[in-house]
């Protein structure tokens, strides 16, 4: 992996490793578990409770699909999702930590988790891509959960994307160097 890039959890990049990951897969990976990190940290600032190991795994892993719907890694697509979630079942990979595969792009699914909602907005917000929905459930979910009022959470969430945000051209530029193949 390349210098530039974030290191990954070692069994997650154990993963990518064994089924051939391309470079620009694991860049990506690489760099949306960073912004997952930074996410669960402002969490905890909220005193809700966060499987912190979940979220990171959930985050480096949840494009893993592409190693088999590659053209997915040009293109908008949803078949990696459960072909991703299915890879890291059969690779060994607990159901609880495999499931982010299949539940990133899906943050308005019945029993999506706080945690699946992190992964989301991880994998949005490295991008600085704003998604008003997704958002809108992570704020009333922290609101409920820690008791807060939700235009207060809204705010606070609000400046920590911003501030990922304005990182993101770099790390799009991160990402562009690794080759899709």
């Amino acid at each position: 992996m390349s210098a530039d890039l974030p290191p990954l959890p070692g069994p997650a990049a154990d993963l990518l490793a064994a089924v051939g990951a391309p470079p620009r897969l694991t860049a990506h990976l690489s760099l949306v578990h960073e912004v997952a990190r930074a996410i669960v940290e402002w969490c905890a600032g909220y005193g809700v409770p966060v499987d912190r190991e979940a979220v990171l795994f959930g985050a480096a892993t949840h494009d893993i699909g592409k190693v088999v719907h590659r053209e997915e890694l040009s293109v908008p697509g949803s078949l990696h999702e459960r072909a991703g979630y299915e890879l890291l079942l059969a690779r060994g990979v607990p159901e609880r930590l495999a499931r982010f595969a299949g539940t990133h792009g899906s943050w308005g699914a019945p029993g999506i988790t706080l945690e699946d909602l992190l992964v989301s907005l991880a994998d949005k917000a490295w991008k600085d891509s704003r998604v008003r929905d997704l958002e809108d459930v992570v704020v009333a979910r922290l609101a409920r959960a820690a008791g807060r009022e939700s235009w207060e959470v809204f705010s606070d969430l609000d400046e920590l994307l911003a501030g990922i945000g304005a990182d993101a051209p770099h790390r799009l530029a991160v990402q562009a160097v690794h080759p899709v193949d």
